[in-house]
């Protein structure tokens, strides 16, 4: 009683108010707003709805000319019905069942045709000269496709081989391993669907196989034509028919001498057609001009977008509403934007973003990155809110990818004060650092920072949470089923943007500039601009 009576003490003197977040979020994921699809009708709905709160909170507009915009030119991709894909396994061959066997993303606009092409188990795929991993040296990979594994070669190994143990490093996200495999010549990838080591259930992917892509335009044609997760159940048997096992291929894997080898007698042939459709879509850029430092940049951002009118599922419901991911990420950016116009003016200017198709890959934020409105070299820090559920209050909250900046030192602090623990996040072999949008921006220098509402519950300690986090991966995230529900009470989630508030009040009104961890990744990549900081 004692906790729950100091989290309700603490929550009444935050001017972050979850009845805020709710309203907003109630909004933002109903079905008027068809499920925020990029360039689609929910679209103008949503970024209209959020330059009128951002207006109202005593915002000024912090986009193109003079507005609440920044254009953001794509091409959406449709796969036309009747796609198909066929796996010849030494003799053996059928047609995989879009969805339930394999799930096929194409790459090219109009007719894709790939005919008997040489399958190539590549391992982990994983190429990184740096470390001595290169999985296709001296390997012919043109014209074949790459089969490999999901994550690193630390996940499951027991052992540091150099991939930071359990938690994955850039190299073992898919995107990773299909553009090396591309570079190594390939004409396609299929990567093998794991839950554990991709940190989801194949009906994710599954479900999600006809919904549209997106590219930043103009598009221009690949030779790499498609990629796909292919389930546990057909790449076992695919491999038991060479008289492998799938364990044993692990193993041999995770020596950094493992080269690419033939599944010799085996192909897979693939069919289907693209429509692409160029569409502008949108981020929506509001600021608060700092009062002496104004050139001087705190950001704050979260996606609108979520994927749209493209079911149906099981039901026959075609909204993929995105409550949780992330109408409650967006609600939460304008809560903290009220906080900020309702408050005392910061020294620097604090520019809160709301992106466009990050479940597309990080396009919106990616597209700012590459044409920032506030130069990346004078913004101090990035703060990304991108929840993964909503939960009752806590008594942690989660830090994503930690142990890069000393920003995190900072997290603790505040977050001690307003009597939370910071916990690393659970699940680090889930790669969550690179798959939202604060990656658009640690890869380019700045320093990014992103954690959720822990589960550790007030009421119920981690008995009670976990087994929330567990049903919304299971059979919410990412489907139609990702939907608002009144019972919320968003009190984690004000825990959470309470933190960000405090965080980015702090470096608004600090002379110092974040920074990286030395030796870390990113760090040299913000040197390159330390002489135009150093003017300021």
């Amino acid at each position: 009683m004692i906790a729950i009576a100091l989290a309700a003490a603490l929550a009444a003197a935050s001017p972050i108010s979850a009845d805020h977040i709710k309203a907003d979020v109630r909004v933002l994921s109903s079905d008027a707003f068809g499920g925020r699809g990029p360039g689609e009708a929910g679209e103008a709905k949503t970024i209209d709805y959020l330059a009128k709160q951002f207006a109202a909170a005593g915002l000024q507009p912090g986009g193109e000319n003079g507005g609440w915009y920044q254009d953001v030119p794509l091409v959406r991709l449709d796969r036309v019905p009747g796609a198909t894909i066929m796996l010849d396994a030494k003799g053996s061959a059928r047609s995989l069942v879009l969805g339930r066997d394999v799930a096929l993303s194409l790459r090219n606009a109009g007719a894709t045709t790939v005919t008997a092409a040489p399958l190539v188990f590549a391992g982990f795929g994983i190429v990184d000269r740096a470390k001595g991993w290169d999985a296709y040296a001296g390997v012919d990979m043109t014209g074949k496709i790459a089969v490999v594994l999901a994550n690193d070669p630390d996940f499951e190994g027991g052992r540091d081989l150099g991939f930071e143990g359990r938690r994955m490093v850039y190299a073992g996200r898919v995107g990773a391993k299909l553009e090396a495999a591309a570079k190594a010549g390939a004409i396609g990838a299929l990567v093998i669907h794991e839950d554990a080591a991709a940190s989801y259930p194949f009906s994710q992917v599954g479900s999600g196989d006809a919904l549209p892509a997106f590219a930043f335009a103009p598009l221009s044609p690949s030779p790499f034509k498609f990629s796909g997760w292919l389930t546990r159940d057909v790449a076992v048997d695919l491999l038991r028919r060479h008289g492998l096992m799938l364990d044993e291929l692990k193993t041999r894997s995770r020596d950094p001498g493992f080269r690419a080898f033939a599944l010799d007698g085996s192909t897979v042939s693939v069919g289907g057609t693209l429509t692409a459709t160029p569409v502008v879509s949108h981020n929506v850029i509001a600021k608060l001009p700092g009062a002496s430092r104004p050139t001087e940049v705190v950001l704050y951002g979260a996606h609108w977008d979520a994927n749209g009118m493209n079911g149906p599922d099981a039901t026959g419901d075609t909204i993929r509403n995105g409550a949780v991911d992330n109408a409650t990420g967006t609600a939460e950016v304008l809560e903290i934007a009220r906080a900020f116009a309702h408050g005392a003016r910061p020294a620097r200017t604090v520019v809160f973003a709301a992106w466009t198709a990050e479940e597309k890959g990080l396009l919106g934020s990616d597209y700012y990155a590459g044409h920032p409105l506030y130069p990346l070299a004078t913004t101090a820090l990035m703060i990304n809110l991108d929840p993964h559920v909503v939960l009752p209050a806590a008594r942690d909250i989660e830090l994503i990818g930690g142990g890069r900046t000393p920003v995190e030192a900072d997290v603790r602090r505040i977050a001690a004060a307003q009597g939370l623990r910071v916990d690393d996040e659970p699940a680090v072999e889930a790669g969550w650092y690179f798959r939202s949008d604060q990656y658009s921006f640690a890869k380019r220098g700045v320093p990014a920072i992103t954690f959720r509402a822990g589960r550790d519950l007030v009421d119920g300690g981690l008995a009670a949470g976990v087994p929330i986090v567990a049903d919304y991966n299971a059979r919410r995230y990412h489907q139609p089923s990702d939907e608002f529900d009144p019972k919320w009470t968003f009190a984690g989630t004000a825990q959470e943007a309470s933190v960000a508030f405090a965080l980015g009040t702090e470096v608004a009104n600090s002379a110092a500039w974040p920074g990286w961890n030395p030796g870390g990744e990113y760090a040299p990549l913000r040197a390159v601009s330390a002489s135009e900081r150093a003017l300021k």
